[in-house]
This record gives structure tokens, sequence and C-alpha cells, in this order.
């Protein structure tokens, strides 16, 4: 019997038990659908934190003062202050796969204006601040060396601030609020951001001079870190290396001594975070394919249910010279067609299902073709496997014995 007559026969047999042949198909269904879905919400997570974190700064490294040990006694990082504006002019002269590099400085306080405030954080940067952390301004200008060189009260103002202190919408460039008691004249608006990966809201900021927060704010000469942008991602690792040598010298460590600070990369950062997705994506998948597997023993059930039911018609055809591997392939086409034709409706459902669940929660997905083509395979080996054992059986039956059958 050609392939052609087998996949006739095989659908006029799926056909006479419609309700039957549908209920066995709901298992692979959901199995499908289950996976595309869990699929689209772990690589639609993993696509979000990598934008947020791009969003954070682009090709950006950044230096933190190392722990300090006092009298045996490890102290917080925050209590170090080895770094200096002569590092970072050092880095900016020495390095050349940094091609910016700017000292940040932060103090958290009220933002006020008339009547109004908002608890916000200031943050203190130089001419280079802005491009180091992909920040762009949409209303007014960024910093100029001057400002920064003559510890100028001025300051860039984050969209949420502005929100808050001057109402929704309204551009306050021009205007002077209040922090800490020191009045800023507000000479730009940043360009929204939004939340970052760790939830933190990237527009709820006040950009100023960093001598401005030094001096007037926070009393110090030291700074608490140094960003910077490597020319590009390939040379994020030199740019690492060149800092980290540079700063040892520029801080006199001998060869036995450890770092005082920490060199960092948002690369670092990003690949953390996306083995994390990565492996919630792959447990998400898992359970998921577990209603496949359930599935899978569906169809083996009620292919057993077959090969019993339809045994005297088994044995009329081999009595008429049919052969044990026609009747092997007859149900075993059977069982691939009742995984395909589930595979195709749970990966319609599964598309189905992920749009569904951005419109409804919000929540970021990101459907890929390639997971709909592995359940299409998955799908496929599923009724070959499953599907096996009782066509074999079917096959193995003697034909005499067939025909007695009751």
């Amino acid at each position: 019997m050609n392939i052609g007559n087998l996949l006739k026969v095989a659908l006029n047999a799926l056909k006479r038990n419609k309700m039957r042949s549908l209920l066995t198909m709901l298992g692979i269904i959901i199995g499908v659908a289950s996976v595309i879905t869990m699929l689209a919400i772990g690589q639609g997570s993993k696509k979000s934190i990598q934008d947020q974190i791009a969003s954070m700064g682009s090709n950006m490294l950044f230096v933190m003062p190392s722990s300090m040990r006092t009298g045996g006694v490890q102290q917080g990082s925050a209590s170090s202050q080895s770094l200096t504006v002569n590092d970072v002019s050092a880095i900016k002269t020495e390095c050349d796969a940094v091609i910016a590099v700017s000292p940040e400085v932060r103090s958290s306080g009220q933002a006020v204006y008339g009547n109004s405030n908002w608890p916000t954080t200031i943050y203190g940067g130089n001419v280079d601040y802005l491009e180091i952390k992909s920040w762009k301004v949409v209303s007014g200008r960024n910093l100029s060396d001057n400002e920064a060189k003559g510890s100028a009260k001025v300051c860039l103002i984050g969209r949420t601030v502005a929100d808050e202190l001057f109402g929704e919408g309204i551009d306050p460039t021009g205007e002077t609020i209040r922090f800490k008691n020191i009045p800023f004249k507000i000479i730009g608006v940043l360009e929204e951001k939004g939340q970052n990966s760790f939830g933190q809201d990237q527009d709820d900021v006040l950009i100023a001079p960093y001598t401005t927060v030094q001096k007037r704010i926070l009393a110090q000469t030291h700074i608490q870190s140094i960003q910077m942008s490597a020319r590009s991602a390939e040379e994020s690792a030199l740019a690492m290396e060149q800092v980290e040598e540079v700063l040892r010298r520029t801080h006199k460590l001998r060869e036995n001594e450890d770092n005082d600070f920490q060199v960092r990369s948002q690369e670092e950062l990003s690949t953390t975070m996306t083995s994390v997705t990565d492996i919630l994506t792959i447990l998400l998948g898992a359970i998921a394919g577990i209603s496949l597997l359930v599935g899978g023993i569906g169809i083996m059930n009620i292919m057993y249910v077959s090969v019993t039911e339809r045994t005297r018609e088994i044995g009329l055809r081999m009595s008429l010279g049919g052969k044990s591997m026609d009747i092997l392939l007859q149900f075993l086409i059977e069982s691939i067609m009742l995984s395909v034709f589930g595979g195709i409706v749970g990966i319609m459902l599964g598309f189905a299902a992920s749009q569904i669940v951005e419109a409804l929660t919000s929540w970021p997905i990101s459907v890929m073709w390639s997971s709909a083509i592995l359940a299409f395979v998955v799908c496929t080996v599923i009724g070959i496997f499953f599907g096996w054992y009782p066509a074999r059986r079917a096959a193995e039956l003697d034909p005499i014995d067939a025909l007695r059958y009751e």
C-alpha cells in the first residue's frame, strides 16, 4: 500500500472518532500552547532587561571604591575615599579605549519649588556625563565645562521631578528650584527613560556639575565613582585593563597589594541578568513541556485502544495480503497525524495566548518563530515515539488470532 492510501485510511479512521481524536489532541494542543507562551514570556523578559540595561549607558564602565579594612574590621565601600578627580584626568589622558569619562557624586534630599516638594537624588557629573548615561536633553542644554569648573548652581531635571514640582507636561527650563536650601537654575529637561531592570525610576533625578555637589552639598573633595564609556563593546575588556593599570599607578599600589577600587562593566551586569532570565526561560519551558509529555502518553493510550478495537480489521487486511509494514505505518501515521494536527492548533493558540497575556498584563512578550518550529518538530517526534509501540503491536498480530478476536 502506498503512502497516499495509508494517509487516506488514517484520516478516515480519525474522522470516525472525531470527539475521541479531538480529546486526544487536546493534551498536545495545551502542551504546545503552554511551551510557546512560556518561552515568549521568558524571551520577552530577557529582551526587556537587555534594553533597559542598554538604556542605562552605552558600553558603560564604572569604577567604585573597594571595601576597606580598619583595625581588622571590614568597612563598607562608601567609607573609602580612594577615588579623586586626578584619577579621572589620568584615565582621560592615558586610556585610549575610553572615549568619555566623568566623576560622579550623588546625594539624596528634597527638591522644592514654591509650595511643591519631591524627594529625589541629585547626581554630579561633567559635560560627558549625559553621553555616558545615554541621556538626551529634550529642552534646554547640557552642562558646560565652565559650569563644572566654577561650581555653578545649575541643573538638568528628570521628567518625574518636573511633573511632581511643576505639573505634568510643563517645561520648567529657566526656573529655579532649591535642593537642600541651595538654589539651582534649571538649564535643561532630560528625555524620559522609564524604569530600569531593578525597578528604579530613571527619570527621578537632578543632574548638576560634580563640583557643585561636592562643595555645596556634600562638602567633600573625593568622588564616589567614575563613570566611563568604552570605545566599543568589543573594547570594554581592554578599557577595563587600561583603567586598572592607570589607577594602580595613581594610587601607588605595590604588586602585592590588592586594588582599593573595583572596575566593572555594563556587559558584566547584562551577562549576569541574561543568565538568570535564560534559566527562568528554561524552567518555564520545562514545566510547560510536561504537558507535551502527558499529551504523548494520551496518544499512546488511545492508539492502544484503537488497535484493540480494530483487531478484526487488522486480521482481515493481513488475510487479504496486507504486509506487517503497511499495518505498522497505518497506525504510526494516525499517531503522527494526531500529534501534528494538535501541534498546529497549539502553535496558533500559543501565539494568540502570548498576545492576550501582553495585552492584559503589559508583560513584555517576544514570540520567536524558532519556538514554533521547535514545537512542531517535537510534536512529530512525540507522534512517532508514542505511536511506535502500539503500531508495532498491531503489525505483529497473528492474522488467524486477529480474525477470531471478539
